[in-house]
């Protein structure tokens, strides 16, 4: 994860957010954002003791929170805030954010289709173990009750389990 970078300390006329405001805003612990902070996605500036947040890392909080959504790892998103930085402009952010998204869309699908496949899989062993249920409880039927003179009848056979 890369360094701390270099807080951007609020202007006067900038609106600014203590940590729990923060918190409060976006329903995270101030915990989470510390570790962001320790990550290096954020670098408040400081009054004294006290971290104090601008506009700037509201927003990227904002967007560390939208990559996480989208099932971006927090170096991705931190590369991406990167570029941002460096160009002072979307292009290059832009460019790289469409691959990004496109990598995770090819890994979402293959999830899917893998999850597809597992349903049809459980969906027919559940076919299956329904039949076998239907045919012993036709067997059960058909076989009646003790003939007279028999044993007491044999017990039934306990059902077979099937894994």
């Amino acid at each position: 994860m890369p360094a701390a970078r270099k807080s951007a300390a609020p202007t006067a006329r900038e609106p600014t957010y203590t940590i729990s405001q923060l918190a409060h805003e976006f329903a995270l612990t101030t915990r989470a954002i510390r570790f962001y902070e320790d990550q290096g996605l954020l670098a408040p500036g400081r009054r004294g003791q006290a971290r104090v947040y601008g506009e700037r890392e509201r927003v990227r909080l904002k967007l560390i929170l939208r990559g996480k959504r989208l099932g971006l790892a927090l170096a991705e998103i931190g590369e991406l805030l990167d570029l941002y930085e460096v160009g002072r402009n979307e292009r290059a952010q832009l460019a790289l954010f469409i691959e990004v998204l496109a990598e995770r869309r090819a890994r979402l699908l293959q999830q899917k289709e893998d999850i597809d496949a597992v349903l049809a899989e459980i969906d027919g062993v559940e076919r299956e173990c329904r039949r076998r249920l239907k045919d012993e409880a036709r067997q059960g039927r058909a076989a009646g009750p003790a003939a007279p003179g028999a044993a007491g009848g044999a017990p039934a056979a306990p059902a077979r389990k099937v894994s």
